[in-house]
């Protein structure tokens, strides 16, 4: 192991663990490509120096987390860390873009909440009173920036309204936000990695064309059989159901998404269009909501037309 993989892979880890700490707003979505140098190095070197340079990593970001006094810094290197291991592990294995977004979501799901527990028991809480204590901390935090901007001043019952209602709402769904915010940070990783192994002239999975990915015919059924059990009178199941709703209707986007991209494709949409198509969709959630149920109907219709037995 080179000196120049040493520095770079801890480096740019490193850069990107402060960078979420010190710059406001964008410094969350950059520390998400921190388990991307782990990524890279561990396919190039193998997973025994992989390994070694996670050690290395974690240590030295540890080293400055104390100084600084930033224990978090520590927990999310060690999470990223261990995400990249098992996102060039599953590059090996050359599974489907599918099965490599599962298997990472749900290993790091579990990454996660082994970190949580750690934290939680080095400040003698549980994982579930470390999850109520960030929520509680950003509403608190959201309630400052409304104070600051003198909103509180003319409608003081109306902030402490909002911190009861969205804590109650955050709190309902935190489960499926955990598992959507798992499967964004693997799928983002996945996807830009692909750029950085083209650049470097690593090996890639051959996923096959994003445009033409389905979600599993017989997920269909998952979602009809949430939808009817949030009828039922028992609170607890309730709750279970509009979780797996939530998580499954954002798969169903991603198909919807794909066939968007099929679309842009065939009828080579110029470039600045599909930002603009992009950009409504972050903007405007109608169109969100229409992917989804083009996800939904493409179980039975075939939009694109690519499964011969449906379009038959």
């Amino acid at each position: 192991m080179k000196a120049n993989d040493v520095l770079g892979c801890v480096g740019v880890a490193t850069l990107l663990l402060v960078a979420s700490a010190y710059i406001p707003f964008f410094g969350s979505f950059v520390s998400l490509l921190t388990p991307l140098p782990v990524i890279y190095y561990s396919s190039k070197l193998g997973t025994d120096q992989g390994v070694k340079l996670v050690g290395v990593t974690v240590l030295f970001v540890g080293l400055i987390a104390t100084l600084t006094r930033s224990l978090h810094l520590l927990f999310l290197c060690i999470e990223f860390s261990l995400l990249g291991l098992v996102v060039s592990e599953l590059f090996r294995r050359n599974l489907s873009f599918g099965y490599t977004i599962l298997l990472g979501t749900g290993l790091m799901l579990v990454i996660g909440f082994v970190v949580l527990a750690v934290a939680g028991f080095t400040r003698n809480k549980t994982p579930m009173e470390m999850v109520l204590a960030y929520l509680q901390g950003s509403l608190d935090h959201t309630v400052e920036i409304y104070r600051g901007m003198g909103g509180e001043e003319g409608d003081p019952e109306g902030a402490r309204q909002f911190v009861r209602v969205m804590g109650e709402i955050l709190m309902t769904i935190y489960p499926a936000l955990a598992v959507i915010g798992s499967g964004f940070v693997v799928w983002f990783n996945v996807t830009v990695s692909k750029v950085l192994f083209r650049v470097r002239n690593l090996p890639y999975p051959q996923f096959g064309p994003m445009d033409r990915w389905s979600a599993p015919e017989h997920l269909i059924w998952a979602v009809i059989g949430a939808g009817f059990s949030l009828f039922l009178p028992v609170p607890q199941i309730r709750l279970i159901a509009i979780n797996v709703i939530i998580v499954l209707l954002t798969i169903y986007f991603f198909h919807g998404f794909s066939i968007l991209l099929f679309f842009l494709g065939k009828y080579r949409v110029p470039l600045w269009v599909r930002v603009g198509v992009y950009a409504l969709i972050m903007l405007q959630q109608i169109f969100a909501v229409v992917l989804i149920a083009a996800g939904l109907f493409d179980q039975w219709v075939d939009l694109r037309k690519i499964h011969p037995k449906k379009a038959k």
